[in-house]
């Protein structure tokens, strides 16, 4: 599943993928990251808002959960062995839009690509 993750990432518009700290996998556009995991930890985080990691949380324990280290900014924890692949595919369409240039996100929304 670490894949289809990588591929759902890199397939949004001008997204980038760097090994960093040795082991992390992180999805950037430009230098900004919007998702991260090792290939082999089985989950990866992605940025969400606060209210939209409690939300999953609440919703999906058992999938979702706070992010280590970067959970205080709302990112959220996803277990790949246990998420639907649509609603990870949206998390980081959505990710990409929280992180992507303003200019970036309106010529995607025009391509309908974003």
């Amino acid at each position: 599943m670490f894949e289809e993750f990588r591929a759902m990432g890199l397939a949004l518009p001008r997204a980038v993928e760097r090994l960093t700290w040795e082991t992390q996998v992180t999805l950037r556009v430009g230098e900004r990251i919007f998702a991260m995991g090792a290939e082999d930890d089985g989950a990866v985080s992605v940025k969400a808002s606060r209210e939209e990691q409690a939300e999953l949380v609440a919703e999906a324990p058992e999938v979702f959960s706070p992010a280590p280290y970067t959970g205080r900014f709302g990112w959220v924890r996803v277990e790949l062995g246990r998420v639907d692949p649509d609603e990870l595919r949206d998390l980081l369409a959505e990710a990409w839009r929280r992180t992507a240039p303003r200019r970036l996100v309106r010529e995607s929304d025009a391509t309908g690509r974003g």
